[in-house]
């Protein structure tokens, strides 16, 4: 008896496991992406493999997305050279990539000015998990959709460079 019901529960817990809906952490099987190109005035960002294209996604930016990031709370997206530097699987934003900004200019920069350069700028999905972002909305952050975000955190490791344009 106590073998038939295991069987019939490990048979119920596989069949409710294959009709529930995927997790947020994904499996990426493709080219390596070696690198990341966001263009700011497009608000489009692509994933590289070299010098080929393997993913392009619309994106939000902060809410004053015209210039580079000086000081917090600006509402700037920065712009320049930086890499992913960390993960957050817990972000209030679903997944989250974090960016290395601020650099040592930035960071003199705004200490020249007598303000604080800012941080915690990441790529990083919806502020709504059910509702799609509409306009530039973020602090200073990159935003795709939690679908996309979900595909992107699988596809970067930690190191990638990020050149983010005007």
């Amino acid at each position: 008896m106590k073998r038939r019901n295991l069987i019939l529960g490990g048979a119920a817990v596989a069949s409710l496991g294959a009709c529930a809906q995927q997790g947020k952490f994904r499996n990426y099987n493709g080219p390596a992406v070696t690198g990341i190109v966001v263009n700011k005035g497009e608000r489009k960002m692509y994933l590289l493999n070299e010098d080929r294209v393997v993913q392009d996604h619309k994106i939000f930016l902060g809410f004053a997305p015209e210039g580079h990031k000086q000081i917090e709370g600006d509402g700037k997206t920065p712009e320049g050279l930086y890499r992913i530097d960390r993960r957050n699987p817990n972000s209030r934003f679903h997944l989250s990539l974090g960016i290395s900004y601020p650099n040592a200019v930035d960071t003199r920069t705004a200490r020249d000015m007598g303000k604080s350069p800012g941080g915690d700028i990441f790529i990083h999905g919806q502020r709504h998990p059910k509702r799609r972002d509409k306009d530039d909305w973020t602090w200073g952050c990159i935003a795709v959709s939690n679908d996309e975000i979900e595909k992107i955190y699988a596809m970067i490791i930690d190191g990638v460079p990020i050149a983010i344009n005007a």
